[in-house]
C-alpha cells in the first residue's frame, strides 16, 4: 500500500493513490458528517483501513464518485 507525503501542505494529499478524510472533504466540498451520513445511506464510497486508527479512500473511488454526480448548469446570466 502506497501512502507517501504529497506535494500539498498540511497533509491534505497523502499520496496519489489514497486520500485522507480532509482531502476527501476538500475534493468533494462535503463536511465530515455529510460524508459519513452518505456512506451509511450507501451513497458514498467507504474508506479502507490503513492503520489501527486511520482510514483513507482510494483516489479512484472518489474520482468515480465525483464523475457520477450531476453537473450544475450554473446561474443563468
Amino acid at each position: 500500500m502506497k501512502i507517501a507525503q504529497g506535494s500539498l501542505r498540511r497533509g491534505i494529499f497523502m499520496s496519489s493513490e489514497y486520500l485522507r478524510r480532509r482531502a476527501v472533504e476538500t475534493a468533494t466540498g462535503l463536511s465530515r458528517s455529510s460524508i459519513y451520513a452518505m456512506m451509511d445511506a450507501g451513497e458514498f464510497p467507504r474508506p479502507i483501513r490503513i492503520g489501527k486508527r486511520a482510514v483513507a479512500w482510494p483516489s479512484t473511488a472518489i474520482e468515480a464518485w465525483l464523475a457520477s454526480r450531476p453537473v450544475s448548469k450554473g446561474a443563468a446570466g
